[in-house]
């Protein structure tokens, strides 16, 4: 075979033609499957207030009279500083509040279950789980002033800063938990965090951890139902954010959220059981969002307000407030009490807020560093910075001043 050297390759070969594409078809979709039933709800107080069949019950029992009387006025107390609040920031007077309203007993019950050396792990929704552990009003509002990152000392409350990034705060509770289990301390931690945190990335790798290291934590998730605009089965396809704890190897309650009973007794339950070696768990608590997400979001774009209504009639407090007075429990003094205490919280909460707050330009450069380890270049911007507010506060000596 001999190559013809005055003619480029392929010049007599029959130009290439492209194939004919049959034009393009929509992609079947496969059907969806029916959704599995969703198992019941454990709980111990029915939403008439009566107390739930044995078969409900998970084999949990009641608390006594004297917690639930109790769990009752904090949560009377928390939604009347979550109402107060709330106005408030229609007025003005903080940038923006994600309300709780609804959410009470999966809040309450949780603090009220942690031990003085436990720790708290807060999401930016968690404000009455705060105001129910002992942080001043003006402490947790700071943040939605725009004050302060965290108004609060979290050393003395033993709780973190409130987190806006979801699910974050769940490894910073497992990396806790676990510094606390190789010193030998007898702290747990307890993680609060919504439905939409649990398909995070951080919310996978924190329960992993905690799992394989047999961390002292509870993940708490109040499953409101949305996250922000996106209901759950948009989200995942498990029938419920409980079952999710048998991939990881932990025990998971699927609880009714609005029964303060059912949640005390299974996040005590949980709790004793991190603190006495026997690991994590992870506790889903059915409830509903019933306010907006924030101040700035609307609700009727993306859910019916019938589902709303239908949810009011599942009020936490009203639900403990009926099976209390079912047992004489709920005296009018008491009542008469828990109202008063109620509205000084909220007196007092009008109060701080209508001070102007006071801030100090120096701040920026406070709690950055240790003492002993403060970098040479910040001690210059400081010093800089303070010249300048010195400056412009120092009377001015310019004759044309006072025209």
């Amino acid at each position: 075979m001999t190559l013809n050297v005055e003619s480029s390759p392929g010049e007599h070969l029959p130009p290439v033609q492209p194939p004919v594409q049959p034009p393009m078809q929509p992609l079947a979709q496969p059907p969806r499957q029916a959704p599995i039933a969703t198992p019941p709800l454990l709980r111990l107080i029915d939403d008439a207030g009566h107390a739930a069949p044995a078969a409900e019950s998970g084999g949990f029992a009641l608390p006594p009279l004297t917690t639930l009387l109790r769990l009752y006025r904090q949560m009377v107390v928390a939604r009347r500083f979550e109402a107060q609040v709330t106005a408030l920031t229609r007025q003005g007077r903080l940038a923006t509040y994600p309300s709780a309203l609804g959410q009470e007993a999966c809040e309450i019950a949780a603090v009220a279950s942690l031990a003085p050396e436990d720790w708290l792990f807060p999401t930016y929704r968690d404000s009455i789980a705060l105001l129910t552990r002992g942080v001043p009003p003006e402490q947790i509002l700071a943040s939605f002033r725009g004050d302060w990152h965290s108004g609060y000392d979290q050393q003395q409350h033993r709780i973190a800063p409130q987190a806006t990034p979801l699910a974050t705060q769940a490894l910073h509770a497992v990396g806790l938990a676990t510094a606390a289990k190789l010193k030998r301390h007898s702290t747990v931690a307890l993680t609060l965090l919504g439905d939409g945190a649990t398909s995070e990335g951080d919310a996978h790798e924190a329960f992993n951890f905690a799992a394989v290291w047999q961390a002292p934590v509870v993940f708490l998730v109040q499953n409101n139902q949305f996250a922000i605009s996106v209901p759950l089965d948009k989200q995942m396809a498990c029938r419920t954010i409980a079952d999710k704890a048998i991939g990881y190897g932990m025990p998971g309650y699927y609880v009714d959220g609005n029964d303060v009973a059912a949640m005390y007794a299974v996040v005590t339950a949980a709790i004793d059981r991190a603190r006495s070696g026997g690991g994590p768990t992870l506790i889903e608590g059915l409830t509903y969002r019933i306010e907006a997400h924030t101040n700035s979001d609307d609700p009727s774009r993306y859910r019916n307000a019938a589902d709303v209504d239908v949810w009011r009639g599942r009020d936490p407090i009203e639900r403990l407030e009926k099976y209390l007075v079912s047992e004489g429990a709920l005296p009018a003094a008491e009542r008469a009490d828990i109202t008063r205490e109620a509205e000084e919280l909220a007196a007092a909460t009008r109060d701080c807020m209508t001070r102007q707050a006071t801030s100090d330009p120096l701040e920026l450069f406070d709690h950055l560093y240790s003492p002993s380890s403060a970098r040479p270049a910040l001690a210059e911007q400081r010093a800089f910075l303070a010249a300048e507010l010195a400056e412009l506060a120092a009377p001015s000596t310019d004759k044309g001043a006072n025209r």
